[in-house]
């Protein structure tokens, strides 16, 4: 490696790491949450003003014999103006929240955006399409209660409640212990439902990632299942993420239903009421006394149980802010300030040691060149490692020893840019963009013009399918561009052959490809190789017979490699592979 590439690079101990957790997300808009919070509590203390209000009204009307009429409408005035500083005040807390939220909502998603077009691209491979859709989508909807909600919520729900039971013990300190009884009781139940609940909120965020999971991959994989005759196993696969998600809820939510029924019902308006009332006549109460006991009292449930649900809102908010931490904490690829550009299309692999986790190797010591314009096939049993050494031209991973280079440049050391225009790649996993046919071929070169999307497409045998559309090249995939995975395999030939990179790498296109559409996609292969470097990973034999050569892979390393006729008659693990596939075409022929 060069010395410019490991300047680059930051050491473990020395790149900076990612705070995690609620507090961070919330960091930018702490100040507005506490301006917030501030309206909260003073409206909460002022919106005790018409319940004292009363109270005053009543000593009036039960106390004296002549009303002071005066006094009655000044508590009028004061119960007004209470309720109006009380809606005023809320009104621009809920106000200033939800701005910082929008804001915050807005940041996260830059942010995740950012690092994620920062990320290896084998980043995504390692994980489901649905466990990133909920960080990116649900789990920023989540956080949304956090910024939004909880800081008034929690303001209300504790200092409305707490300011009335002090304003309760100073009128009467007896009734005020016995209305106070069912608060600790609902506490004390409440308590006893959430033990053990970090461990049910992860087991039901594994589960909700199933579910996401199986979603994704029966809505966007139909076309190829059903080609396939496997649409009915898709659909299991969903069912049972279903069933597997409700099992789990039931489990969890089932034995709890009675006990949260009897704290609902222990701290409800009727039983307040019967408390209070019971109370002030057993104790022999003022009226008046038993006026406010009754009027605050019966009020005391309402934030008690926002004050519940707020928690378990809460818990997860935190759980998605943690998981969105994780993701904006992801290791980026490194990156050299020093960017070299290659001369020519000649690849090399030194030495080439690579694994996933950093134990288990599964590349050891690959050396393998490609010269311009050559077709190199890579075989091998499953597990060989054939295409992950595929994905490590176009820089899915970076290797842990030895270098991948191009034009003489190490990977490392070319900027992204560079990179992509020199190296394009189709998949076995075809994956379009939910937009026009047009912008799908245009993705690797978005400046070119009809002319040249429709000359690469006509070359991957697929003009005259987008022209049968109702919109053409502007049809929608997804909405009125429903395709086959063997018409989705040519779409993304057609983007390969516009972006015109001097380097390709093939993972057998044709795999997902339904058997109608396999000879036209070959077709359309054959115009896109054309004076190429070509690295093609190959599980049927019969496609790669003409390479200019065939590299055997096994167990992370090369262990032979020539043309076609030549390792058939050395005999060795390419023969057998052959023998078996060619065994196999006879029987099904």
């Amino acid at each position: 490696m060069s010395t410019a590439v490991l300047d680059s690079v930051p050491t473990e101990d020395a790149r900076p790491k990612e705070p995690s957790g609620l507090g961070v997300l919330l960091a930018p808009v702490k100040f507005r949450l506490a301006v917030a919070a501030a309206l909260q509590l003073v409206g909460a203390l002022v919106g005790l003003a018409p319940y004292i209000a009363v109270v005053e009204i009543a000593r009036e009307f039960l106390g004296n014999d002549r009303v002071d009429r005066g006094a009655v409408w000044l508590w009028v005035v004061v119960a007004a103006v209470g309720f109006l500083v009380r809606m005023v005040c809320a009104a621009i807390a809920y106000t200033i929240s939800h701005i910082a939220d929008a804001d915050v909502g807005l940041q996260i998603r830059r942010r995740m955006a950012e690092r994620l077009g920062r990320v290896p691209l084998g980043w995504f491979t390692d994980r489901s399409s649905g466990r990133v859709k909920r960080v990116l989508s649900d789990d920023v909807a989540s956080v949304h209660h956090a910024v939004a909600h909880v800081v008034n919520d929690v303001v209300a729900a504790v200092v409305t409640p707490v300011v009335a039971l002090a304003y309760l013990f100073v009128l009467d300190w007896r009734l005020a212990l016995i209305c106070l009884a069912p608060l600790v009781l609902w506490f004390g139940l409440v308590a006893y439902m959430m033990r053990d609940e970090e461990a049910r909120m992860a087991r039901w965020s594994a589960e909700l990632d199933k579910v996401n999971t199986a979603v994704v991959e029966f809505v966007d994989g139909i076309a190829v299942v059903k080609a396939f005759g496997q649409a009915g196993r898709a659909q299991d696969r969903y069912r049972k993420a279903g069933d597997d998600l409700a099992r789990f809820l039931g489990e969890w939510a089932g034995p709890m239903r009675r006990l949260d029924a009897i704290a609902s019902l222990i701290i409800s308006p009727p039983v307040l009421l019967l408390v209070a009332l019971g109370g002030g006549v057993w104790l022999d109460a003022d009226p008046a006394e038993v006026i406010a006991f009754v009027m605050l009292a019966v009020g005391l449930g309402a934030p008690v149980l926002a004050l519940g649900f707020g928690a378990a809102a809460m818990q997860v908010a935190t759980d998605a802010a943690k998981r969105v931490a994780e993701l904006l904490a992801t290791p980026e690829l490194s990156r050299t300030s020093q960017t070299k550009t290659p001369k020519g299309a000649r690849v090399e692999f030194d030495a080439v040691r690579f694994s996933y986790d950093g134990r288990t190797t599964v590349l050891d010591g690959i050396d393998l060149v490609l010269e311009p314009g050559t077709v190199t096939a890579l075989v091998g049993a499953s597990g060989s490692g054939k295409s992950t050494l595929g994905r490590l031209l176009p820089r899915f991973w970076d290797v842990d020893e030895g270098a991948v280079r191009i034009g003489g440049v190490d990977v490392r050391e070319m900027s992204e840019r560079d990179l992509y225009r020199h190296v394009g790649f189709v998949f076995q996993e075809t994956l379009l963009l939910r937009t026009s046919i047009r912008d799908n071929i245009a993705l690797g070169r978005p400046e070119a013009d009809i002319t040249e999307i429709e000359a690469a497409a006509r070359a991957a045998q697929i003009h005259d399918r987008i022209m049968a559309l109702p919109r053409g090249y502007d049809s929608a995939v997804g909405t009125d561009a429903h395709l086959s995975g063997g018409e989705a395999q040519r779409i993304s030939i057609a983007r390969a052959i516009l972006a015109d990179t001097p380097v390709l790498v093939l993972d057998e296109a044709t795999a997902f490809a339904d058997p109608e559409s396999e000879a036209a996609v070959q077709d359309a292969l054959s115009q896109l190789t054309t004076g190429r470097t070509l690295l093609v990973i190959a599980h049927r034999l019969h496609t790669i017979r003409g390479a200019d050569r065939i590299v055997t892979l096994s167990g992370g390393r090369i262990v032979a490699a020539g043309r076609h006729d030549d390792l058939i008659a050395a005999g060795g693990a390419y023969a057998r592979m052959w023998d078996a596939q060619s065994a196999v075409r006879e029987e099904t022929a």
